[in-house]
């Protein structure tokens, strides 16, 4: 009996497994069915075709309501490689003006998944891209003749003007990091490269949209599935408005030709960026259509390095522009008063060291000495702060507080400006210094090229821009910013917040009317504009790989500043022989729309003159 109930026991057991077997089962068909979506996908997809429909991209205004960049149409030739049946090749060819050799490569490009990870023979693959319309055209008529193949459109940019390529930006096909950091993206799929396109990717790219086609048995198209019933239209991207003068811009890239180097305005009361040329520069239609990559091949192997951003990532010594950040921490650290005078004996000299200077008065207060850009003074008021210890206590602890000035007027980092790739520049701290020659051995002689805006400082074309925008202020300015509005979107409430620096306003009306005297009677009158009240500062910069680069900062008018400019160019020389006179020309543009007739011979000089580089590949 004992064991018969154990038999009996061991029935049910199995019996259990068999039942519990049977609902696993039962819930895994039920799930299949119901709830699995690939088994329903691959249904549909052979029923089925899914085309993105790529969105208008938004377009790009500048400050006075011109149009900038707009939209053009492009097709690729796509097709979905299972449903492809034998074709006439000869005549496909013919079609496109392509030869069958073209033809069979692109085959293996598009199947190499090294080249095209992407590749499916289920999914829509790109075998031609952007056609040109007559091809579109004719493709079109032929297109029933090749099952499997179909026409995909596509947006591209195009410009209205040959200018601003590195504000603008470009659009390139995405990679693989692009598709794994935003999943908007899928091969084939264009994204912002460079510029405001990059920037505000986010903005102007809008909403992908889907047409659903039905297909017949063998693959056919047949129409629109329920006649556009399950269609999502696309969402347009976001036009924008930006700060830049796209005619100044044109202007002062026409003064910049035949040289290297950068010029920035800016609307000192707004931060908006009037024009932001790094030259030399490149016509925007280069990057669009076919011949983009070749191209750009041409552009990255140009020694002239066009594609290099000079004006938000050029890092170069500032020379005498610097000279103003020095008059402003010496009148805050009490170092000096506006009436405080420095000898200047053709230089400063000091033990065994000296720094040269030209031929003026001496000895002169700040404003003199801004006017006549006197090197002496400024090393002067440099060593009396780094090395007055019963101030601060060392040396290196003065120069902590003599950067801590320079940061929060701009230098240093980077000011945040909305485009890619902004240099911080260089700016220099006591352990550098104290790891270059040892701590407590050195002083303000050691390092004293800084005070003059050389040695280890260096600073990017918009920081020193920034810097004439502050004084224009009387000591305040805004984060530089080329995007004006977006459609249908409020703009961030921090984007107009002044920032302040660490020295007190009252004394920027001290070093502004310095730059003022420099116009009127100094080393920038070059800068004088008819009528017009200017202030402004040269910058003549020592370059170890050749001839001094030629600096300017400026402003104007003086009592209403609605520009701030800076202009550097590269081996350029004194700051008096290129720029002062571009940067004086393209205020007096911006302000009074044309160049008086006394100055048309300095117009005509800039727009004509070129320096020699050399010739150089990368």
């Amino acid at each position: 009996m004992r064991k018969d109930y154990k038999l009996e026991k061991r029935k049910y057991v199995i019996g259990g497994f068999i039942v519990l077997i049977a609902l696993i089962y039962a819930f895994r068909l039920f799930d299949l069915q119901l709830n699995d979506e690939r088994y329903k996908l691959s249904a549909d997809s052979n029923a089925f075709l899914k085309k993105t429909v790529y969105p208008s991209r938004g377009l790009m205004y500048d400050r006075k309501g011109e149009l900038v960049v707009y939209n053009q149409p492009a097709y690729d030739v796509m097709l979905i490689p299972r449903d492809v049946q034998p074709f006439d090749t000869l005549d496909f060819c013919r079609t496109l003006n392509i030869t069958p050799d073209a033809l069979r490569k692109r085959f293996a490009d598009m199947r190499d998944r090294r080249l095209n990870p992407g590749y499916s023979s289920y999914t829509p693959q790109r075998l031609i891209s952007q056609l040109s319309s007559q091809d579109y055209g004719r493709l079109q008529e032929k297109l029933y003749r090749f099952p499997g193949f179909f026409i995909q459109k596509r947006i591209l940019r195009q410009y209205n003007y040959a200018a601003a390529a590195n504000v603008l930006g470009n659009l390139r096909e995405v990679n693989g990091d692009d598709i794994d950091a935003d999943s908007y993206y899928s091969p084939g799929d264009y994204t912002g490269d460079l510029g405001v396109e990059r920037s505000y990717e986010p903005y102007l790219r809008g909403v992908k949209g889907v047409e659903v086609l039905i297909r017949d048995a063998r693959g056919r198209i047949q129409g629109r599935y329920e006649g556009g019933a399950r269609d999502i239209a696309p969402v347009s991207g976001r036009d924008l408005t930006l700060s830049i003068d796209i005619k100044l811009q044109q202007y002062a890239e026409a003064l910049m030709q035949g040289k290297r180097g950068a010029v920035v305005a800016i609307e000192p009361h707004t931060g908006e960026i009037l024009c932001l040329v790094s030259a030399p520069g490149y016509d925007p239609r280069l990057l669009v259509g076919r011949n983009r990559g070749r191209n750009y091949k041409e552009l990255t192997r140009d020694g002239a390095m066009p594609l290099f951003d000079r004006a938000l990532g050029g890092a170069y010594p500032p020379g005498s522009t610097f000279k103003p950040t020095q008059g402003l921490i010496f009148l805050q650290e009490g170092i000096i008063t506006p009436a405080t005078p420095y000898p200047c004996y053709h230089g400063y000299i000091n033990g065994g060291l000296r720094v040269g200077c030209h031929s003026h008065g001496s000895p002169l207060p700040l404003k003199p000495a801004l006017q006549t850009s006197c090197n002496a003074y400024f090393c002067w008021g440099f060593k009396n702060m780094i090395d007055r210890r019963s101030k601060y206590g060392t040396s290196a602890d003065a120069f902590e507080v003599w950067k801590k000035h320079l940061v929060s007027m701009g230098y240093g980092y980077k000011l945040g400006v909305d485009l890619p790739h902004e240099s911080r520049g260089f700016l220099p701290n006591a352990k550098f210094y104290n790891k270059f020659y040892g701590e407590g051995h050195w002083s303000a002689n050691t390092v004293i090229s800084v005070s003059i805006g050389q040695g280890e400082i260096l600073a990017t074309p918009l920081q020193i821009a920034n810097l004439s925008a502050t004084i224009a202020n009387r000591g305040h300015f805004i984060t530089p910013h080329v995007v004006k509005a977006i459609q249908d979107t409020v703009m961030p409430a921090g984007l107009l917040e002044p920032r302040r620096p660490t020295v007190d306003e009252k004394w920027y009306h001290e070093v502004a009317e310095g730059m003022h005297m420099a116009v009127l009677g100094g080393t920038c009158r070059r800068a004088a504009i008819p009528g017009m009240e200017v202030a402004g500062k040269t910058g003549t910069a020592q370059n170890p790989h050749g001839k001094d680069h030629s600096a300017f900062m400026g402003f104007a008018p003086y009592d209403d500043p609605k520009i701030a400019v800076a202009v550097y160019v590269e081996a350029g020389g004194w700051g008096a022989t290129f720029g002062v006179p571009i940067g004086s020309l393209v205020m007096e543009k911006y302000l009074c729309d044309s160049i008086s007739p006394s100055r048309k011979y300095m117009e005509e000089q800039m727009l004509n003159t070129s320096i020699n580089y050399g010739t150089a590949k990368r």
